[in-house]
């Protein structure tokens, strides 16, 4: 899969170098590239943002800057591949799970970190010329930037490309993969501060053990998240 993300502080994604999507990249299952948006200004001050039309406070992203940078990063390629273009917002879809299975089957996606009071409309018009748009927000707050977004966001779809996770049975038995939050985990020692493992890890009884796990992930879905649980389990 190829990723390319813009942004007007390429520092912050200095991150995705570590663990396994930097092994990832390192080894050719993830072509991963940071952009700087002002890569793409013409200006002695690399300005990348102007005062809004009709009022209001704040300051919002020029488009030239975008509509260069779309023009080398997802050109206009009729019958070709097209690209699906990520920009994180607030007034998006809300990122889930299988937000991140889907977005992980894609060839090719490209990010762009908004900042300020936001992008020129003008842009997710231009962009949607060169592929699928998708604006997708974490959740209903706020934050200074899509950078954190786009981290957030790059991570969840990372891991589920084939090959970055070295045991994917492990992506398997996880919170949101089945619409439940996961199990709660353990390991040695047995015994620790006086806190024991539930004797029931402890058996060898594997099929104990899966309908033990199944009963917690229930308990624990129903006590922190009942929005999540099937109506046949409320």
């Amino acid at each position: 899969m190829r990723i390319d993300v813009l942004s007007i502080f390429p520092s912050y994604f200095d991150g995705l170098t570590l663990s396994l999507l930097g092994r990832a990249r390192d080894s050719g299952i993830l072509d991963l590239s940071v952009h700087d948006l002002r890569d793409w200004t013409h200006d002695r001050h690399r300005t990348v943002d102007d005062t809004p039309y009709g009022g209001g406070a704040g300051m919002v992203m020029k488009p030239e800057p975008w509509g260069l940078a779309l023009d080398d990063l997802a050109p206009a390629s009729p019958g070709g591949a097209r690209p699906t273009i990520v920009f994180p917002s607030p007034a998006g879809e809300v990122f889930r799970q299988s937000t991140a299975r889907d977005l992980a089957t894609r060839e090719h996606l490209v990010f762009g970190c908004g900042r300020y009071e936001g992008i020129d409309e003008r842009v997710f018009e231009e962009a949607s010329t060169r592929g699928e748009v998708r604006l997708i927000s974490l959740g209903d707050y706020v934050l200074n930037g899509g950078e954190v977004a786009v981290m957030a966001m790059v991570e969840a779809i990372g891991r589920l490309i084939p090959g970055v996770v070295g045991n994917p049975e492990s992506l398997v038995e996880e919170s949101h993969e089945d619409g439940l939050l996961e199990y709660p985990s353990y390991t040695k020692p047995a015994v620790w501060r006086g806190r024991e493992v539930p004797p029931i890890l402890l058996s060898g009884n594997h099929g104990a053990i899966a309908a033990w796990r199944r009963e917690q992930q229930l308990e624990r879905t129903r006590r922190r998240r009942p929005d999540l649980l099937p109506d046949d389990e409320d």
